[in-house]
């Protein structure tokens, strides 16, 4: 999963440093700065989740000139940090908007609880707004949704490398969208006209893939009783998509890697040369490299077919990008069904949880099945454990049921908060040491919130 970035803003080098090993332990990828200036350029090149800045800061080490540079920080939680207690100073970084206050000296395990609350409300809130945006159906490079930041660098890709005739390569995990990429390459290209064909190189028997590529001619081979035009011949003009390309048999190999050297081959039992203009876009789940060392894939061939190298993610790499998926897949639901499905906050955070390792597909078909199940069109807990017995009860909220409520932000957040404490105390058996270690907080953390919460 991908780790949260911190931006840690001191004067003093001592306090940086064990500040940042001290949260680096925490899992959290940490940079520093020693002054405004350093923040400015650390920011260019560090996209932080969460800003730790402290008020005393060179040249002027004026608290209020500080303050006000909470604005370049583009919205992301600022947790102020200084030497002294201030009353005033701290009710103004409030009313600027800064995230808490902490005195100095800090107490570690406190730095956690706010860090960590500041991080998930954050998170929250953007897969929220994410959630109630996402309602058209993406279009162009759009199309591989997502955002993550390796979402967002395939789109880029896409965008830059479809128009020319480079070949591609997409690499990754089963079921990440290699194929959404493949076609989505071909859409925005100048051959969208063009037919795109896809080939299952593991799918089709080692005997047939050479007919069903090159086609053959009338008498080639005993039941071949009139000429059959081969896939490859179909694709010209336009794209052909070799799928699963790690699983093409050796002797097949050295045929394809002809045809994308020459433009040219020849039918099964035919002996006039034919010649074609296609663009191949590769994809595998395997390790080519590997497979070239152990002999078992033809290293020109593995060359030739590169070209450009665009590498999925594994859907638990980049879970962040959930909340959309789900939201595109139901607006596609909707228009099938013709009728309203709204998943709650709960059946969103337990899609959210689990490990998916089909990833996207996976992901898809568990919703679908779902979706399947819910006479009402809303998506709640009730509904999955049918599916999934061994899920764990979820404690049904008193707001913010469903992403469409008309709750404000901060009472969607409050109650994801109280379920999520109801249910660690439910897998604890109301063991308070245990269930504030689930949940990633100190114990008195977790009394204060049960209070605050009425639980």
């Amino acid at each position: 999963m991908t780790q949260n970035k911190i931006l840690l803003v001191d004067d003093e080098p001592a306090f940086r440093e064990l500040a940042s090993r001290w949260l680096a332990g925490q899992d959290y990828q940490v940079r520093t700065a020693g002054s405004l200036e350093e923040a400015r350029q650390a920011m260019v090149g560090f996209d932080a989740d969460l800003v730790l800045l402290d008020l005393s800061m060179p040249p002027h080490f004026d608290p209020l000139i500080t303050l006000e540079s909470m604005a370049e920080f583009d919205g992301r939680p600022v947790i102020i940090i200084t030497g002294h207690a201030d009353r005033d100073l701290a009710l103004k970084a409030v009313s600027l908007g800064a995230w808490d206050f902490i005195a100095k000296p800090i107490d570690p395990e406190m730095l956690a609880v706010v860090v960590r609350r500041a991080i998930t409300k954050t998170t929250l809130e953007r897969e929220l707004n994410q959630l109630k945006q996402a309602g058209q159906s993406a279009q162009g490079a759009a199309a591989y949704i997502g955002h993550s930041s390796s979402a967002q660098k395939i789109r880029a890709l896409i965008e830059r490398i479809a128009p020319t005739d480079v070949r591609v390569l997409v690499t990754g995990p089963s079921g990440t969208g290699k194929e959404v990429i493949s076609r989505t390459l071909h859409d925005l290209s100048h051959r969208a006209r063009q037919p795109f064909i896809s080939v299952h190189c593991g799918a089709i028997p080692d005997e047939l893939l050479e007919s069903e590529l090159f086609g053959y001619v009338k008498g080639a081979f005993t039941g071949a009783e009139k000429d059959k035009e081969g896939l490859l011949s179909l694709a010209d003009g336009g794209t052909l998509f070799l799928d699963e390309i790690g699983e093409m048999p050796l002797t097949m190999q050295v045929k394809m890697l002809r045809v994308l050297q020459e433009g040219t081959f020849f039918p099964v039992g035919g002996r006039e040369q034919k010649h074609i203009d296609v663009r191949v876009i590769s994809a595998t789940n395997a390790d080519l490299v590997e497979k070239v060392r152990e002999g078992r894939f033809r290293e020109d061939l593995y060359y030739r077919i590169k070209g450009v190298n665009i590498e999925t993610q594994s859907l638990a790499e980049r879970l962040e990008d959930v909340p959309v998926l789900l939201q595109a897949f139901l607006t596609n639901l909707r228009a099938k069904q013709e009728k309203t499905l709204l998943l709650s906050n709960e059946a969103v955070q337990w899609f959210r949880e689990q490990a998916w390792p089909g990833n996207v597909r996976e992901l898809k078909n568990a919703l679908e099945s779902v979706a399947s199940i819910c006479p009402a069109g809303h998506i709640t807990m009730d509904d999955i454990q049918l599916l999934y017995p061994s899920t764990g009860a979820y404690a049904t909220p008193a707001i913010g049921t469903t992403l469409d409520s008309d709750a404000t932000l901060d009472e969607q957040v409050r109650a994801l908060e109280i379920r999520l404490i109801q249910k660690a105390l439910a897998t604890t058996q109301d063991n308070r040491t245990q269930a504030a270690k689930q949940l990633g907080l100190s114990r008195q953390g977790l009394i204060k919130k049960i209070e605050r919460y009425g639980l």
